[in-house]
């Protein structure tokens, strides 16, 4: 026997209905896209702009990417903002990779504790986390410059990278490790064969990710930066005080292109290492 589905009055309405509130969500979502990256389009459109005044369009050109790159206060922020930032992604990265690899190896309630921390890192709001920092730094006496803040961005980039990493190794299966310290390698020589490859993607993807949270940073960098070793986006800020520039766009456009390419890569990395790992698990259930 089959049965027979009726389509009534009551059926039509209720599919009728659930279309027209899957098209509203999906009207409300393009106007949310849009009224987040429509401001951005403009500020990228407007950097190619031949006139001073940033609301007027008098045509096509150049020009202002000169003017910004000749202007020594920016060039000083911009390398000062990659100093920073690669400082930050280097240590950040290493304090991460250690703390997620040993966290493997300690009983749960050292890992709650560490995990406690961890996420006040990053509930913390950045004006606290700053004052925090002027704080320490004024009394201890560490002058305020690069060297603070590579340390006050570390800590929170530190917790970042852990997370990814930790993420990373819970889907890693250990019985390799296990099978090449019982072949006779040692602890360093299964990291370095073994752990390490795997987990290479994740570590390039947390150092980028690094690299982007501390290049973009204004808040904490405000405050602990000292006269002369202001980065590019405190720097943006000083210059927004006097006026609207050109300039400020074509430096926009330059961050956001730095920025963009280096999440765009993290998540490439991140998925290829999410499918090698998965792969890798499918093959050894095969054998």
């Amino acid at each position: 026997m089959t049965a027979s589905v009726k389509h009534g009055p009551g059926s039509v309405a209720a599919l009728s209905g659930d279309r027209l509130v899957t098209r509203a969500l999906q009207g409300h979502a393009v106007l949310v896209y849009v009224f987040l990256y429509l401001p951005i389009l403009v500020v990228v459109i407007y950097a190619f702009n031949e006139s001073r005044l940033v609301q007027v369009w008098q045509g096509f050109s150049l020009r202002w990417f000169g003017e910004a790159w000749n202007d020594r206060t920016l060039r000083r922020g911009l390398w000062i903002s990659f100093y920073t930032a690669s400082a930050t992604a280097v240590l950040a990265t290493s304090l991460g990779t250690a703390a997620a690899i040993g966290l493997r190896n300690v009983g749960r309630r050292v890992r709650n504790a560490f995990d406690g921390v961890m996420y006040m890192a990053l509930i913390t709001p950045e004006l606290v986390a700053a004052i925090a920092s002027l704080m320490a730094f004024v009394t201890i006496g560490l002058p305020l410059g690069p060297v603070a803040i590579v340390i006050t961005h570390s800590i929170f980039n530190t917790a970042v990278v852990t997370l990814v990493l930790r993420a990373r190794l819970a889907g890693m299966d250990r019985s390799l490790e296990e099978a090449a310290r019982d072949l006779g390698a040692t602890g360093w020589e299964a990291f370095r064969e073994v752990t390490l490859p795997q987990l290479l993607p994740a570590v390039a993807a947390g150092a980028m990710l690094s690299f982007t949270f501390s290049f973009d940073d204004v808040v904490l960098s405000t405050f602990v930066s000292g006269p002369g070793s202001s980065p590019l986006p405190v720097e943006i800020l000083s210059e927004l005080r006097f006026g609207l520039s050109p300039k400020i766009n074509v430096v926009a456009v330059t961050t956001l292109a730095i920025t963009v390419t280096l999440i765009v890569t993290a998540h490439v990395l991140l998925r290829r290492g999410t499918r090698r790992v998965r792969s890798g698990g499918s093959d050894q259930v095969e054998q």
